[in-house]
């Protein structure tokens, strides 16, 4: 063959070193001899093994004696009557030819089966050559896509979306045919809505949550969730806040829905969270009457108090004084005072502001939100109220305080959706026929490998996700600048990688420890990746490779500042007035 440029001087399951004996063949095969490359090897069976360049290196360096070098590769895959097969049942002995991998069977690879039916890019070093994968087991499994601050993240992420929801060149290609995508995008700089918004007359809608539209109201929070939001785990007594916490909140759910049996502390029904603070302001003052026939709580006015929850919902009461007087005996009650904190906890939240989409939401026409609206706050996650194939949760406005607590919500909301539709189909003996993704931009600033009890309740559902959510149609596109901080349960779950360029060390070694042993070689390459470049491993793809990825059309939000640039301008006064109404505006101080 006239490609052939060396032989094998030794093979391993991870290494097959390649000998070249003349500089002229290194020189007139420069652009196909590069890292990341591909070579074929003859394995002596009339077939071939595919191996990829991991390094080229010299032997000496008389280059009057013509430079001898090595290339160490990696073997991949084989090639069984030009059909490509992953894995190598052989390996290549000493003196076996080795070729170049010629773009004709390099296309026939790329574009094996229908199955590969997903465009994600072009080969990096042939970009003429482009590149698919396998749609199902891409959208169908969990994806990581990881990259340091300038790799083009973003713009991956949009562009990968953008393919699967038919969007390109700011046109709809699925105009008049709206596809079954659900996509729901945890946003949490903002920056996606500029790359799934069209013209109108492309018949796009982008549903987009802003903390304005956002609704969540409190009363669907589970035990965890509740918790984390108004009780401070490390105080002495946070035994005793919880306990009473959870009485009172399982008891109001009674009240308000009598129609409900069964009701338990993570029951999704209305409850009213200023009926449950008086239950606990009651409880923090009540006094005893120790008087004969009393030994129960005892109001100012005289009234004994038989059965608290008939009472301590409705007002907040003056108690009797406590007294040893044998004939004004009282005693505090088992928690007076004891919750002082709490009750000023949640008088803070309560009367946040910015906290009101989750503790004060309203609907449209002003009325609040109660247990039989269920649906239609499920339905703003999904999609179905503007029939949009992309829905995107802007974090941006979020309070950090109940970040964690906003995507663990939503996201186990979405979860109980995915699985109780899947139970239905299966009565029918039918799978889940409408996929959802749940995409978690900077994922590490929710669900960390390690932190505090504020991240337990979002940690909690998307692990959740990562480990069931592909049997009931639901799967995870983990997002992250600094994967070696995310979570490794979610990460350990993902089949399919694609690693943009990783400058930090402990980032480069998290990834290629995650990877299998046989890609590992190649993630050598990490730290020089241009922009838009990665590396893309998993189910998903036929062979570990390098891919360009197009910029996407619209793009998201996320170019940085160009400081000099800017520096070298005409001085701007600043309007500090209108920075600093926004700001109070953003606060709910004005």
């Amino acid at each position: 063959m006239s490609n052939k440029i060396g032989f094998v001087i030794s093979s391993s399951p991870d290494l097959v070193l390649i000998g070249i004996n003349s500089l002229k063949i290194l020189e007139d095969n420069k652009d196909k001899l590069q890292i990341g490359q591909y070579l074929k090897v003859s394995d002596g069976n009339s077939n071939f093994i595919i191996c990829v360049i991991n390094n080229i290196r010299a032997l000496d360096y008389n280059i009057q004696d013509d430079l001898k070098l090595i290339i160490e590769s990696q073997p991949i895959g084989s090639l069984v009557e030009d059909d490509f097969l992953r894995g190598t049942k052989s390996l290549p002995v000493p003196t076996e030819p080795v070729y170049i991998l010629n773009d004709g069977i390099m296309d026939r690879i790329f574009k094996a089966n229908s199955d590969y039916n997903f465009p994600i890019g072009v080969l990096s070093q042939n970009q003429s050559i482009e590149v698919k994968i396998d749609g199902d087991k891409f959208f169908g499994k969990h994806v990581a896509i990881v990259g340091s601050t300038g790799s083009g993240k973003s713009c991956t992420v949009a562009r990968v979306l953008q393919n699967a929801v038919g969007i390109n060149d700011a046109k709809n290609l699925n105009k008049g045919a709206r596809k079954n995508s659900h996509i729901l995008i945890f946003d949490i700089h903002s920056e996606y809505k500029s790359a799934f918004t069209l013209v109108d007359n492309q018949d796009f809608t982008l549903n987009d949550l802003s903390v304005d539209k956002l609704k969540l109201p409190y009363w669907l929070m589970n035990s965890q969730e509740l918790e984390s939001l108004f009780i401070e785990s490390n105080e002495n007594n946070s035994h005793n806040q919880i306990s009473m916490f959870k009485q009172a909140v399982i008891y109001n759910k009674e009240k308000h829905n009598p129609s409900v049996s069964e009701i338990t502390y993570d029951t999704p029904v209305y409850f009213s969270i200023k009926e449950v603070f008086n239950y606990l302001e009651n409880m923090n003052k009540e006094v005893i009457g120790k008087l004969a026939g009393e030994n129960c709580p005892k109001l100012f006015n005289g009234t004994l108090i038989n059965d608290r929850k008939d009472y301590y919902f409705d007002s907040i009461y003056d108690f009797v004084s406590q007294s040893t007087a044998a004939a004004t005996k009282a005693s505090n009650g088992p928690f007076n005072g004891e919750f002082n904190r709490l009750l000023s906890r949640l008088e803070t939240k309560m009367s946040d502001k910015r906290l009101n989409f989750i503790l004060d939401p309203h609907k449209e026409d002003g009325s609040s939100y109660s247990t039989t609206d269920f649906e239609e706050i499920i339905q703003q996650f999904l999609g179905y109220l503007n029939k949009s194939n992309v829905t995107i949760v802007d974090l941006s406005g979020i309070p950090f305080e109940v970040l964690s607590i906003t995507v663990s919500l939503v996201s186990r909301l979405v979860f109980d959706f995915c699985f109780y539709y899947s139970k239905i189909q299966h009565d029918d003996d039918l799978l889940n026929d409408i996929p959802v993704m749940i995409v978690c931009e900077e994922a590490h600033n929710y669900i960390p490998k390690s932190g505090g009890a504020e991240y337990n309740s979002s940690k909690k559902s998307i692990e959740r996700i990562a480990k069931e959510g592909r049997k009931y149609g639901l799967s995870l596109m983990v997002v992250s600048q600094r994967p070696a901080e995310v979570s490794e349960t979610i990460f350990a779950q993902c089949n399919n990688f694609m690693s943009l360029r990783l400058t930090n060390s402990n980032d480069q070694n998290f990834i290629k420890n995650l990877l299998p042993d046989s890609t590992q070689n190649i993630t050598q390459i990490l730290p020089s990746l241009s922009s838009g470049e990665c590396i893309v491993v998993g189910d998903s793809i036929i062979m570990p490779t390098i891919v360009k990825l197009d910029k996407p059309n619209p793009e998201p939000k996320s170019q940085s500042v160009k400081f000099y640039n800017e520096w070298q301008r005409p001085w701007k006064e600043v309007s500090f007035t209108e920075i600093i109404k926004r700001w109070r505006k953003e606060e709910g101080i004005e």
